[in-house]
């Protein structure tokens, strides 16, 4: 009977070091989560925590080790899911917790099969709490998605998906994708000049006699100009929809690209910077110059002028872009804004730049934020928007800012999917 107490004595106490390592790692978290103070990645971490300590717990009660493979498993997942080592390391814990559940299961499921020890009767209200938790959180999700897929008639805010009129299927009034090129230079390196290439959607019935607002709207790392319109054509389904249903206006929409060549590899991050001169000097003169925007002329005055139809949008380094080289960069030409799952962008820079003498007058018509609560991108992006509003006296949220965090969102398509649809509704 001795040997037989010793092996489970032992592997109990593994199961133990494991379930503290979670629990603690686990309010830490929590912890941090409380301290970024955005509602529901608060409440998604507390919903994860508590499945974690569910698992661990019934481990240690029951001795099934092989419990813990769930929690390893999710913990990497969402580990990957939510980090870029790069730029943001703050979900670490997931890791820790995922490296100490793998090695409980594997050294505890081993040490059980080894031994043959007996299982133990489980802790029914963990298993019940964690159950009940999990059934909860993905009943909302599955509700709430299902309700705003089924969304009729007008357009209206959304932070869990886009409802189905808009993308199910193709207008019946589409708009068309033209190809644009354009001189350039490579301004973040020798100045040498450069050809590129953007693409124009122009809406159904576009006509030359009128004057349309205009969107700039930016891809992120790894794509190119023809990822909004042509990778991902749902998007242009869904904007042909809200023009044709009267949701928004028609409007022109240019999506370039930051790349220039083979450029600054090593460091994209110069070219969020220097998007502003090829902005300013050549995409927008060109652009403006072929399609019926309210420029009345293709200089600095004109674009001044008709700043107040004119917007500019972007996705993670894209976001990133909007703001250095739109937002800091171009605030004399450009009053509408979005940023999507990116900013890196510091408090100081914002200060130096928003407060210039250059921009300080200009008024900032709206500021859309975005982000998924999966998003590895969303603990910077709540702490540079929080710097932003405590820095300029211009953006007050709920009046000319907001930012909304999608739930069950990460870092992909289907987060700014939803959010050009949410931004579409706040401009012009």
């Amino acid at each position: 009977m001795q040997d037989q107490k010793e092996p489970v004595k032992k592997y109990d106490l593994l199961n133990a070091a494991v379930m503290a390592v979670v629990l603690a790692v686990g309010t830490a978290d929590i912890v941090r989560y409380i301290m970024l103070g955005e509602p529901v990645s608060l409440v998604t971490i507390c919903v994860i925590e508590i499945l974690f300590a569910a698992l661990s717990y019934t481990v240690w009660k029951t001795g099934a080790s092989w419990l813990f493979l769930p929690a390893a498993a999710g913990g990497f997942v969402l580990f990957f899911n939510m980090t870029h080592f790069e730029t943001t390391m703050f979900n670490f814990g997931l890791l820790v917790q995922a490296i100490a559940s793998a090695v409980g299961a594997i050294f505890g499921t081993a040490g059980q099969i080894r031994k043959k020890y007996p299982l133990r009767r489980p802790s029914w209200p963990a298993v019940i709490a964690g159950v009940l938790t999990a059934v909860l959180a993905l009943g909302a999700w599955c509700g709430n998605t299902l309700s705003a897929k089924g969304v009729e008639n007008v357009a209206r805010r959304s932070v869990w998906a886009v409802p189905e009129q808009y993308d199910a299927q193709e207008c019946d009034q589409p708009g068309t994708v033209e190809e644009l090129t354009y001189q350039t230079k490579a301004y973040a390196t020798d100045g040498r000049d450069v050809e590129k290439k953007a693409l124009v959607y122009l809406p159904y019935g576009y006509d030359e006699s009128q004057s349309y607002n205009i969107l700039y709207l930016m891809h992120g790392t790894g794509d190119d100009e023809e990822y909004w319109l042509r990778t991902h054509p749902q998007n242009k389904t869904m904007v042909d929809q809200m023009i044709a249903r009267g949701d928004i206006d028609p409007l022109i929409i240019v999506t370039p690209t930051f790349y220039v060549e083979d450029d600054c590899m090593d460091d994209l991050d110069q070219l969020t910077y220097s998007f502003r001169e090829e902005l300013r000097n050549d995409l927008m003169p060109e652009v403006e110059s072929r399609y019926s925007t309210y420029a009345e002329t293709c200089d600095e005055q004109g674009f001044t002028a008709s700043r107040d139809h004119r917007a500019f949008a972007g996705l993670s380094r894209g976001a990133v872009t909007t703001y250095h080289s739109a937002l800091c960069g171009s605030l004399d030409y450009f009053s509408w804004f979005g940023t999507f799952s990116g900013s890196r962008t510091t408090a100081d820079y914002f200060e130096e730049t928003l407060q210039s003498e250059a921009f300080a007058d200009y008024p900032i018509h709206y500021l859309y934020v975005s982000g998924g609560n999966f998003d590895f991108a969303l603990p910077g992006q709540i702490q540079d928007y929080k710097a932003l509003l405590e820095t300029e006296p211009r953006l007050v949220e709920g009046v000319n800012t907001s930012f909304d965090v999608y739930p069950m969102r990460y870092h992909s398509i289907g987060s700014w999917h939803l959010a050009l649809y949410n931004y579409l509704q706040k401009i012009f």
